[in-house]
């Protein structure tokens, strides 16, 4: 399933960045509808790609594989042999999360999960955004999961590293049939999204809130919808999310904002503002994170910076350093969230003082959720290899 996307308009600039021994001076283009300014080869390829103009396409705009015309989005439907991911990270409020898709249409420059696609021998950049890989399967297997007799219930993150709401979710409707398995076998979950989508499946998830068996969180980086088209081009606007927040509380379900990542100089002057606003929605809890650069997304950031904001490019890469060790990224489990330093705990006393005038709550959400109501759903029939189903 492929769809159309808008035919990329460039803006062209050329500035120098200096990270970590290694200098940013080239022109980026910036694509209308896309976040990241590149297609960066992704840390497993063997082989390197270098563009050259050799004068023969001078005027003509090249997608993300250097052939002329608009870059599309490509949705590739994927059988998965395995839906459930478990984690030990001693920083993260879960242990269990169900991932949908792969990549995300969203383009959010700053996500954390574009590393994942060099997995898939593409690019972390352009690709992640426009080469979407969608479990079709992902509510079969998750039965099957549920229905094993030693699986124990415990909290499910529904698209905790790419987003179970973006725009091929319309029509696949993946994400909800999830959801339906989940209610259906009285199993908790959470979610969390930066998508008005998730308002359609508002009568799952109030059945669900009735029996306290979700929560829900809303990312808001910025209420500006100027910056919010260059961070996430193709999310809901910062007023639409709010919004949704007023919609999931009105319906019982209790909502928490994220405020993520917060960025030195560019949206972290908004801390405040946002909290009030999220509050004011109807937001029950908050919390954020500051901006992390893993692995391919150090350089895609920084491309992005210099073709959006090369007046403070510099000053913003100095300030994430000093609250990194002298790093661009540390990823010691102790501060990769918050970071490290003065600048990194002046942060988190305005994010304290912030919630505490909105009388939201930051900490504890994930422990108002009840596992002790889960029933296994019936066994399905196993198929054997000529398609037919086993009697025994």
């Amino acid at each position: 399933m492929a769809k159309s996307t808008y035919r990329p308009v460039p803006l062209q600039t050329t500035r120098t960045l200096e990270s970590a021994g290694e200098t940013f001076s080239q022109v980026f283009d910036a694509r209308k509808g896309r976040g990241a300014v590149s297609n960066i080869q992704g840390r497993y390829e063997t082989e390197q790609r270098v563009g050259f103009d050799d004068g023969w396409g001078a005027g003509e705009e090249d997608d993300a594989d250097g052939e002329t015309g608009a870059l599309r989005t490509i949705v590739t439907e994927e059988i998965a042999k395995t839906i459930i991911s478990r984690n030990k990270s001693p920083d993260l409020p879960f242990n269990v999360s169900l991932n949908p898709y792969r990549g995300c249409e969203h383009g959010c420059v700053y996500c954390f999960a574009r590393p994942t696609h060099a997995y898939l021998g593409l690019s972390p950049g352009l690709d992640f955004e426009s080469r979407i890989f969608a479990k079709v399967n992902a509510p079969e297997l998750l039965r099957k999961e549920l229905a094993k007799p030693s699986y124990v219930a415990e909290t499910i993150t529904v698209g905790i590293n790419t987003d179970a709401y973006q725009p091929c979710e319309r029509e696949l409707q993946i994400t909800r049939r999830i959801l339906q398995v989940l209610d259906e076998c009285r199993h908790p979950a959470a979610l969390i999204t930066k998508s008005s989508l998730i308002e359609r499946d508002v009568d799952i998830l109030a059945a669900m809130a009735s029996r306290r068996q979700v929560i829900a969180a809303v990312t808001i980086a910025t209420l500006d919808p100027a910056l919010a088209r260059k961070l996430e081009p193709r999310a809901a606007t910062p007023t639409r999310r709010l919004r949704v927040i007023r919609t999931l509380a009105d319906a019982g379900i209790p909502v928490s904002v994220s405020i993520a990542p917060i960025i030195p100089f560019i949206n972290e002057p908004e801390l405040e503002s946002i909290i009030a606003a999220a509050a004011d929605a109807g937001a029950h809890r908050a919390g954020y994170t500051v901006l992390r650069l893993p692995w391919e997304v150090n350089p895609l950031f920084q491309q992005w910076l210099l073709t959006h904001f090369p007046d403070r490019a510099n000053r913003v890469m100095n300030r994430i350093r000093e609250m990194r060790g002298g790093k661009d990224n540390d990823s010691d489990f102790a501060t990769r969230m918050r970071g490290e330093g003065v600048w990194a705990d002046l942060i988190r006393q305005r994010f304290d003082k912030a919630v505490q005038r909105s009388a939201m709550h930051q900490r504890g959400w994930f422990d108002m959720l009840d596992a002790s109501q889960f029933v296994p759903p019936a066994h399905p029939p196993r198929a054997s290899l000529s398609g037919q189903f086993n009697l025994f």
